[in-house]
């Protein structure tokens, strides 16, 4: 598996996996889109195997650029024939190293990684295995159901 900075020739591939992962929402290749154009604020990379991009993860700076930034695992997503084979947590470890240098390379360290997810989504337990977070606050009714917030501090 090649897992490496998402760029304009992976949006129509990366969108694909958004419509299929996250049917509730719309308007896949836009959203990638504005993702990408957002950078260095929103860092994107694919997993792509056998030429086919499997997977995509996104992260944001938050509350502006500061030298102990906090980031958010804003959205990770693996086509479903891909799920259950380790695709996403490679997906987190390898590019939260590249997050780590791209701090470095702008003087800063990374202090917490935030993420949210439906309080009923199994993803906590990928979250707490590759990260260490661990749920701060649930947050009723917010999207689709109820919302946790993990926190995972002092990556």
């Amino acid at each position: 598996m090649n897992i490496h900075e998402m760029d304009k020739t992976n949006l129509l591939a990366a969108s694909f996996v958004h419509e299929v992962t996250f049917t509730r929402q719309r308007a896949s290749l836009k959203w990638l889109e504005c993702n990408l154009n957002a950078y260095p604020r929103f860092l994107s990379y694919v997993a792509e195997q056998d030429d086919i991009i499997v997977g995509y993860i996104i992260w944001s700076q938050k509350s502006g650029f500061r030298k102990e930034a906090i980031i958010e695992l804003e959205q990770i997503a693996v086509l479903p024939e891909y799920q259950a084979r380790g695709i996403a947590r490679t997906l987190i470890e390898q590019t939260l190293l590249s997050v780590k240098t791209e701090l470095k390379n702008n003087n800063a360290t990374l202090k917490h990684v935030i993420v949210t997810t439906r309080a009923d989504n199994n993803a906590q337990r990928l979250y707490r295995k590759a990260l260490g977070a661990e749920v701060e606050a649930t947050i009723r009714n917010l999207y689709s159901a109820d919302e946790v917030f993990m926190v995972a501090r002092n990556v």
